[in-house]
């Protein structure tokens, strides 16, 4: 008797000093909804799309392109400014600039930035679905909880009744009402009802536990969870399984984004076919270019001169042939990169039209692989739509199920209760058995806990249902 009232203290005690954190519900799931690791998978998948999307519209607009080349010449190699074969070390710069403007590709850049469109909100729609999931673990571990809470709270019921019993029949022993060995089967009672209570214990460690692990948090942090005033408000289920389906097919985000892969795989196909058709661009390109070799005194021509020194002379006569020359003057000391680089451009502007006639089957092929995807797409998407369809179906029937057995094991617990009572007093008076009083004990906790049992089961069930016609989940 000593080492139990010692046990059921130091549960008291470590629960009365122990710095335990007292959550909610919604406490429960916020905290999971944060540190999920799939939920920030989500997030960064729909940032992943948004980048896609962004970049198949930038794809609509001009590119373009700047580029520079220097180097050293070493022996003979070719002016890049005059063209003229040349043997000497130079030093040269190239500068050059180019834009490219699709005209018309068969309207494939279209078509990818309306897949990205709905890539983007089917990622959307699986993030939701992502955090659905999670938000239906809590709740179901939450639950798991408080049923277990309950189970331990008639755990101790039991055990203090057993107690009480045992003090009872020893006091009745002692004074030669009863015999021994009622006093042995009681302690033996009370032995089990100590087994029993620490199994539930555990039982409630372990569903905390789980509760932890879902809100991605430490084991060895010291949480509870709120017991809400929660009965079953209405045993009556109002849709049928098809209406609740009808209308989970229009809120639910793994159908949603179903759709949208369907639409996605759709605009992918068109886009592989606009492979087929010829493809329209506008190029534009500028370069120019530096030497060193032309970096010498810049002349420009002033007029003309009569030369001062004979080419040649007039056959028979002896006369001596003068010609013209250019008279040249100075316009700058040196012919510097800036000017070379300003007198060299060198400007292009081309229409070009590119028509697919054969490249080894790949357009072909590309075609092929995009309407297979988009059949499996649809296919993805009826398989959403059967899944969600048995889900529903099964959580009703199961919901049915639950409503009978609550409504039984309410009426069982009741006159169980009403058994032991009547049990108990005829007991206490001598009118009744030991052996009676037991069965009516033990047939009194079994029915407490099938009626806790049938209650959360039928609670979360009804929660199911509620979550699927788009209701919010909550005690």
């Amino acid at each position: 008797m000593t080492r139990i009232l010692l046990f059921l203290l130091l549960i008291t005690f470590s629960a009365a000093t122990g710095q335990t954190r007292v959550l909610s519900l919604q406490e429960c799931i916020d905290i999971a909804l944060e540190n999920n690791l799939r939920v920030k998978r989500g997030y960064y998948g729909l940032r992943g799309s948004e980048i896609g999307l962004l970049q198949s519209k930038a794809a609509l607009l001009p590119s373009f392109n700047l580029g520079s080349n220097a180097g050293k010449n070493y022996g003979r190699a070719i002016n890049p400014v005059t063209n003229a074969f040349i043997n000497r070390n130079s030093d040269v710069l190239n500068l050059q600039g180019s834009a490219f403007l699709t005209l018309f590709n068969g309207f494939r850049l279209t078509n990818t930035v309306k897949q990205n469109m709905r890539e983007l909100e089917a990622s959307d729609y699986e993030l939701t679905k992502a955090k659905n999931d999670v938000i239906l673990n809590v709740v179901s571990l939450y639950t798991t909880v408080i049923f277990n809470k309950e189970l331990l709270a008639n755990a101790r019921f039991q055990l203090t009744s057993a107690m009480e019993q045992l003090d009872r029949i020893k006091k009745q022993v002692a004074a030669g009402q009863l015999p021994m060995a009622n006093e042995l089967n009681q302690e033996a009672q009370v032995a089990t009802a100590e087994v029993n209570l620490i199994n539930q214990e555990n039982a409630l460690n372990i569903s905390l536990l789980q509760l932890k692990q879902a809100m991605q948090v430490q084991g060895s942090e010291t949480l509870d969870v709120e017991v809400p005033s929660i009965d079953p408000e209405d045993l009556i289920l109002d849709n049928s399984p098809e209406q609740i389906y009808q209308i989970a097919s229009q809120t639910m985000p793994e159908i949603k984004a179903a759709l949208l892969r369907v639409e996605s795989s759709e605009l992918a196909l068109k886009s592989a076919k606009g492979s087929l058709y010829p493809r329209i661009t506008l190029n534009a390109a500028a370069q120019s270019n530096y030497s060193s070799i032309s970096n010498t005194q810049r002349t420009s021509i002033d007029g003309i001169e009569l030369s001062s020194t004979p080419f040649g002379v007039v056959s028979g006569t002896n006369a001596p042939v003068f010609a013209y020359q250019p008279v040249y003057k100075v316009i700058a000391s040196e012919y510097n990169v800036q000017d070379q680089l300003s007198d060299n451009i060198f400007k292009t502007l081309n229409l070009q039209m590119n028509i697919p006639l054969f490249n080894g089957m790949q357009t072909r092929a590309g075609v092929q692989r995009a309407a297979i995807s988009k059949e499996i797409a649809v296919v993805n998407q009826q398989e959403t739509q059967n899944t969600l369809r048995q889900s529903i179906e099964t959580a009703y029937n199961d919901a049915l199920a639950a409503s009978k057995t609550y409504t039984a094991s309410l009426k069982q617990e009741n006159a169980r209760n009403e058994a032991y009572r009547m049990t108990k007093q005829r007991f206490e008076i001598g009118a009744s058995n030991y052996v009676e009083f037991r069965i009516a004990e033990t047939d009194l906790v079994q029915a407490r806990s099938d009626l806790a049992r049938a209650k959360f089961n039928f609670i979360f069930r009804k929660k199911l249902l509620d979550f699927y016609q788009g209701k919010p989940i909550g005690f």
